[in-house]
């Protein structure tokens, strides 16, 4: 699997220079007052988001960042060389936590934009920022501060205007590839989909951003299967589209509907107060259509801000088009 949405590292910025200790001497100057240059800069560690990377690949195998440290001062007061800022790219979307306190450092949701994690040491001082009325000969420097250093955590959460929901094989996939250009794996068996797929849907004038996750099992939130991996990946949506299949033999709609809520509530139960469609897929192959979307309406919770509750085929496209119109009319 390509997609890593986690990654830890343990990043130092550089240390500080030191200071010189020197004294001018030419040839008609012996003894010359002191010249020691003071030390550069570490360089400090800078996250920038980049709208071109979606995962957090990079730092599968790269764990410890280590920025430069700034060059010592010399003798003619020559300043140490002062070490540049170790800029590192991350996708939009990245949430940077400290480890050890899990406190969110920065949410990098905004693409083209710097964030300073922490600074590079300062420089130590020279021998001739020591020099005074009574000591015209000073034998004092300053060595450079270190660079701070921090153990992060890095998450990356998709962007997305509507995320699918739904227990594994509820088609939802089937669906993302009917209706956007998006090509996500297809089977007729548990977790086919393994990481989160992303797919855009121009309607009219406008593009919105589909975010289809693992299906979700009993237990997920807890961390069965692979859905408690990718439910961070439908927080920022401004809608869900909760998934039925009418064709599942071991959970009923009641059971569908428990599972999948339970799950979303014990992970966020912020992810309840978005706006929601439940969706019927398949309804090409069911018969008495209304009885069964009837028969769904009694089993959903009084908490939920339920829109509609729709019945789709993503093979013929049946009541696609009605469901887009609610979704874009709402979002737009």
């Amino acid at each position: 699997m390509n997609f890593i949405d986690e990654s830890v590292l343990e990043i130092k910025a550089g240390d500080g220079g030191s200071g010189c200790i020197s004294f001018r001497r030419e040839k008609y100057i012996p003894k010359g007052g002191p010249d020691g240059g003071n030390g550069g800069k570490g360089g400090s560690i800078i996250f920038r988001t980049d709208p071109s990377l979606n995962t957090l690949l990079d730092f599968q195998n790269k764990k410890i960042i280590h920025a430069k440290n700034g060059l010592s001062g010399q003798g003619r007061n020559k300043s140490g060389t002062s070490a540049k800022d170790l800029i590192i790219n991350v996708p939009v979307g990245t949430m940077i936590f400290d480890y050890h306190s899990n406190t969110l450092i920065y949410d990098c949701a905004s693409p083209n934009v710097e964030y300073l994690l922490i600074e590079g040491g300062k420089g130590g001082m020279g021998n001739s920022n020591f020099k005074t009325s009574t000591n015209q000969a000073p034998r004092k420097s300053t060595t450079g501060e270190k660079g701070s250093a921090l153990k992060i955590r890095l998450e990356l959460r998709s962007f997305a205007d509507i995320g699918l929901v739904g227990l594994p094989n509820a088609g939802k996939s089937t669906f993302l590839d009917a209706v956007s250009s998006a090509k996500p794996k297809i089977g007729d068996y548990p977790f086919t989909t393994i990481k989160p797929n992303l797919g855009t849907i121009k309607y009219f004038d406008k593009s919105f951003v589909f975010a289809d996750i693992p299906g979700l099992i009993e237990g997920a939130s807890q961390g069965t299967g692979l859905g408690i991996k990718f439910l961070k990946h439908i927080s920022r949506t401004k809608a869900l589209l909760i998934f039925l299949d009418p064709h599942n033999t071991e959970y009923d709609f009641e059971n569908q509907l428990k599972v999948l809520i339970n799950e979303m509530r014990h992970f966020d139960s912020k992810l309840l107060q978005k706006d929601i469609w439940i969706v019927l897929n398949k309804i090409d192959t069911v018969d008495n259509l209304d009885e069964n979307l009837t028969a769904i309406d009694k089993y959903i919770p009084s908490e939920l801000k339920i829109h509609q509750i729709r019945g789709i085929s993503s093979i013929s496209k049946q009541g696609v088009k009605e469901l887009f119109d609610e979704l874009f009319k709402k979002l737009t």
